[in-house]
């Protein structure tokens, strides 16, 4: 199965946390996954630390690639067509962020592995 990781869910699982689901676990940890990790969650987590608002994410801050490669995620580039789409999307919900992981998730058709129901405003099909 392929998998576009939310942010959240990427620092949950790099961190062990329990917040995680256990079928999101189960999901990504399967070997026939296909796990991908959005270039906008290395902005947001890079962004949200330098703000202060994810202390503990300094590691992963200072090395998002190692954190992504280390655990055999494909990285995911933002293209025109993400962006786009992004903007177009019509819905009250105003995060950046959450707004490319959708457009990102439409247009690639992955489903987003979160917990955040602000992504079923966008119609996408969301696991956890």
């Amino acid at each position: 199965m392929r998998l576009l990781l939310d942010t959240h869910t990427l620092l949950w699982w790099l961190d062990g946390d329990r917040r995680m689901s256990k079928r999101a676990r189960a999901l990504i940890g399967r070997d026939s996954s296909e796990v991908f990790v959005s270039a906008a969650s290395a902005w947001e987590i890079t962004t949200k630390w330098r703000l202060g608002k994810l202390p503990g994410a300094a590691d992963v801050a200072a090395d998002v690639a190692g954190a992504v490669t280390s655990q055999v995620f494909v990285p995911l580039s933002i293209t025109l067509a993400h962006a786009q789409l992004a903007g177009q999307l019509t819905t009250t919900h105003r995060d950046p962020f959450d707004r490319m992981l959708a457009a990102q998730s439409l247009v690639e058709g992955l489903p987003i592995v979160s917990n955040d129901e602000a992504f079923d405003l966008f119609g996408v099909m969301r696991l956890w």
